[in-house]
């Protein structure tokens, strides 16, 4: 049994904070919170600190290279997928070390995010619980197909259900059925174009909504969520009418599409993170890909905007990140720009990081919130997130299903 002393506690719940808790761990979970320490505890004083849950990050791609390392619009061509498990590797370890101890992977080679998860859940390597989607599925020549740009003769021609590249009720049926009996703990569709993808524009609907209808059919029967990448309006708003369970990104908003949102319970993964990491400088524009310059501007530019849309609109908000067009790691970033860009106030950011990434997910019972029962989840920062957004980026201990991951500050008591 452990006992951890906490100067401040936020619980995820948008309470408000309490001062000098004692969280009771048994094993993996939280086993009570009061105020004293029962006989026998081994004790971790984080007295001097602000205790939360761990961080959720909805929208993770911890396989392959990151975008700007190495020749990244070219590795497919020559990293395998076995190469693309090796960087998830340390990519899971850089993502836990900042507080994330739960992810949801949507999309990934080869069933390498599986591989990943399972290697997590094994305990040989470690880095956060993982939900992941295996191949996210779109039309040929779409957003999610990994040939395009490349001659029909490059990574074997035409790829298909398997692969996550489907035409047609039917073949988007198979797809799902394909992510699924491979490892897919939820499926990521491509309604729309998107910004790093080669010959496609960045808002235009791609999968119709009825392909998209199939898929959340197909998915629902296999006890599975529906992620959709959508950036424009139209494609945004056939999702919602298609009965996905989150839109990612979201960058063209409209008022029309927000209000449609919320009157289906869509929610949406803004990854503000993402759009500021390309565009929010002109340094950052100039590393890009001629091809991708002029998208990805013209989407950080849009998503200033429609974040502030979704927000005022009551627009059910979970944090997401995209991880992976940046450096893994950096991910609590899109905390502070939730607050800047969004209006957000810092609990209701914190709120979309913890207990309503885990309602997205469907893990509201067993993560997003310290509660007893759930699992012992923690993270630590020096200062007040509260009056400062910004200190979530440095914890300074964290803590998954009992196992201390960091630990930069606290004292031990020993047995009281």
């Amino acid at each position: 049994m452990t006992a951890i002393r906490a100067g401040t506690l936020i619980d995820g719940r948008g309470g408000q904070p309490t001062h000098n808790a004692v969280i009771v761990i048994r094993g993996d979970r939280i086993e009570s919170i009061g105020s004293s320490v029962p006989d026998g505890a081994r004790v971790i004083d984080l007295s001097s600190s602000t205790v939360l849950p761990g961080f959720i990050d909805a929208h993770v791609h911890l396989t392959g290279r990151p975008i700007g390392e190495g020749d990244w619009t070219n590795s497919e061509t020559r990293e395998s997928i076995a190469d693309d498990a090796i960087f998830g590797v340390r990519a899971a370890r850089a993502t836990l070390d900042a507080g994330f101890t739960t992810v949801r992977n949507v999309g990934a080679r080869g069933f390498a995010d599986v591989a990943l998860r399972n290697a997590i859940n094994g305990g040989r390597v470690p880095g956060p619980r993982m939900l992941v989607a295996g191949h996210a599925i779109g039309i040929t020549g779409g957003h999610c197909d990994d040939t395009d740009g490349f001659i029909p003769q490059v990574l074997g021609g035409q790829l298909g259900p398997l692969d996550g590249v489907a035409n047609g009720d039917d073949e988007v049926r198979s797809a799902v059925r394909l992510q699924v009996k491979y490892g897919a703990d939820v499926i990521k569709i491509c309604a729309t174009g998107g910004v790093l993808s080669q010959g496609d524009a960045v808002g235009v609907q791609q999968m119709t909504e009825e392909e998209m209808r199939t898929a959340v059919d197909a998915a629902r029967m296999a006890g599975r969520r529906v992620a959709a990448h959508a950036h424009g309006t139209e494609g945004i708003m056939a999702a919602s009418r298609a009965g996905v369970t989150s839109v990612e990104h979201g960058s063209f908003m409209s008022e029309e599409a927000a209000r449609l949102m919320v009157r289906n319970g869509t929610w949406q993964v803004p990854t503000l993170l993402a759009g500021y990491s390309l565009a929010g400088s002109d340094s950052a524009l100039a590393r890009l890909p001629s091809f991708v310059q002029p998208k990805a501007r013209a989407a950080w530019a849009a998503m200033q905007r429609s974040i502030r849309i979704s927000v005022q609109a009551g627009v059910k908000i979970a944090l997401g990140t995209d991880a992976g067009v940046y450096p893994h790691g950096l991910n609590a970033k899109e905390f502070e720009l939730m607050v800047t860009y969004g209006g957000m106030t810092p609990m209701q950011s914190i709120q979309a990081g913890t207990m309503n990434a885990a309602t997205l997910l469907g893990m509201e019972h067993d993560i997003g919130s310290l509660e007893a029962g759930k699992f012992a989840d923690l993270v630590a920062v020096d200062g007040d997130p509260l009056a400062n957004i910004a200190v979530l980026q440095h914890p300074s201990f964290v803590m998954k299903g009992g196992e201390v991951f960091v630990d930069r500050q606290s004292t031990v008591d020993g047995r009281q």
